[in-house]
């Protein structure tokens, strides 16, 4: 009987101590894993367009680590798609990658009825105006994302070319210039 429960009682601490190791474990991989999606994310033009499909660059980032294909940042083009196949080793293939549109969005000041839809679906809050008021689009801040294009009722949107830019201007929101 003393047998028995000196095993039982052998058991239950090396029980303890794995349950232990691995919880120290898992915290280590959840490190690493966020570790990898801020170098993801870094990598990422950070102008929250949500042209991959994610609602901004983070969530893509997750994906990305999680398996995503590479080439679906279109303000990012081929060069970010080879900077993330770079940095994760991957031998994930990226299909054909449009370099990023230097184009910049313009209402078309004789048509807008300012409905104030474009100015909802902002990423960087680059259209101002008021309801029923004219509205305008800044065009340091735009980033050519075109969200705000299928949300205008009356086809007042366009996207114009922006020599001035260039894919370095695509920097966090938060930087200042």
């Amino acid at each position: 009987m003393t047998a028995a429960l000196a095993l039982g009682a052998l058991g239950l601490a090396i029980g303890m101590l794995l349950a232990l190791a691995r919880l120290a474990l898992s915290g280590k991989e959840k490190d690493n894993a966020t570790a990898l999606v801020d170098a993801v994310d870094a990598l990422l033009p950070q102008i929250q367009c949500a042209q991959c499909g994610y609602a901004g660059c983070r969530p893509y980032a997750e994906a990305v680590v999680g398996g995503e294909a590479l080439d679906r940042c279109p303000p990012g083009g081929a060069q970010t798609a080879a900077k993330l196949q770079a940095l994760l080793g991957s031998e994930r293939g990226i299909a054909s990658v449009a370099e990023p549109k230097e184009q910049v969005a313009r209402i078309v000041e004789a048509d807008c009825v300012g409905c104030r839809r474009c100015l909802e679906v902002c990423p960087v809050d680059a259209i101002v105006g008021a309801r029923q008021f004219l509205h305008a689009v800044i065009a340091e801040d735009c980033t050519g994302c075109e969200l705000c294009i299928p949300e205008c009722p009356v086809d007042c949107i366009e996207l114009v070319d922006d020599p001035r830019r260039a894919p370095a201007r695509w920097r966090p929101i938060a930087a200042t210039p």
